[in-house]
């Protein structure tokens, strides 16, 4: 598996790029303002978003926060309701896939509150 340091510089990357096509593509769209033509905006979808997922004028209500807290707290209180669980039986239990677990149980893991023996989590602090 890379190295945090290979993937930090890899994300730095990515993320700089993308910043300078979003500076050019502001300036090709005030390029063709003023050659009469009208620039293409996209609704503020944002990267990635699908098709009218864009606000809607009325002001768009965001969803609430589930019950339960946030999905660290689940994992954690499942971790210390049965020590030595595995990442697989955490993600059936929570109903989410195991890959954004693994990210979940590996701050968990920095911040000390689970730790992990092989594959399986007990209770940290």
């Amino acid at each position: 598996m890379p190295s945090t340091h290979v993937l930090d510089e890899a994300r730095d990357l990515v993320t700089k790029r993308l910043a300078e096509l979003d500076d050019e593509r502001k300036r090709l769209e005030r390029a063709l303002a003023e050659l009469g033509g009208r620039a293409t905006r996209r609704a503020s979808r944002g990267p990635g978003r699908p098709r009218g997922s864009a606000k809607k004028a009325g002001g768009g209500r965001r969803r609430g926060r589930r019950k339960g807290g946030t999905r660290a707290d689940q994992a954690v209180k499942l971790v210390q309701g049965s020590p030595g669980i595995s990442a697989s039986e955490i993600a059936k239990t929570m109903k989410i896939k195991p890959n954004y677990l693994y990210r979940v149980l590996g701050d968990l893991e920095k911040e000390g509150r689970v730790k992990k023996k092989g594959r399986q989590y007990f209770p940290g602090k």
